[in-house]
């Protein structure tokens, strides 16, 4: 899953600098647990990675189509393996003054940003569905 949340007043979207990388920026993302529905996921990995539930946001959308990309040779191995295939969610927050609470695991930073920017700042093999979808 993958989870984007628009700012309460514009489009602006919800970023998160990653832990491990810095100034590598993303959306916060997940996969389905034994049994899970696609929707559960994306609300149970929003409030993991980002700290925010129902009280901070609403699920306004879910894209129709199931999004794929292939990670580069290099970077496949152990826990990474081909790609994925992931199911993209839109929420909005109920108000402007939402403070995301990144897990220090995954994520270090957070920050409000146009979706080009974040299309320009995500990882180069994941740009392709981060431009159908931010863009679309």
């Amino acid at each position: 899953m993958v989870i984007v949340v628009r700012h309460h007043d514009d489009e602006r979207v919800l970023a998160f600098e990653r832990s491990d990388i810095r100034d590598a920026w993303q959306l916060p993302q997940g996969g389905l647990d034994h049994g899970e529905e696609p929707v559960d996921a994306a609300w149970r990995e929003l409030g993991e990675e980002a700290g925010l539930g129902p009280a901070e946001v609403e699920l306004v959308g879910e894209h129709p189509d199931w999004v794929v990309y292939e990670v580069p040779t290099p970077k496949r191995g152990g826990k990474i393996g081909r790609g994925q295939v992931q199911r993209w969610f839109t929420f909005r927050a109920r108000r402007a003054d939402i403070e995301p609470v990144p897990d220090g695991k995954e994520f270090r930073d957070w920050r409000w940003v146009e979706a080009e920017w974040l299309v320009d700042h995500v990882v180069e093999f994941r740009r392709p569905g981060y431009r159908l979808v931010l863009r679309g």
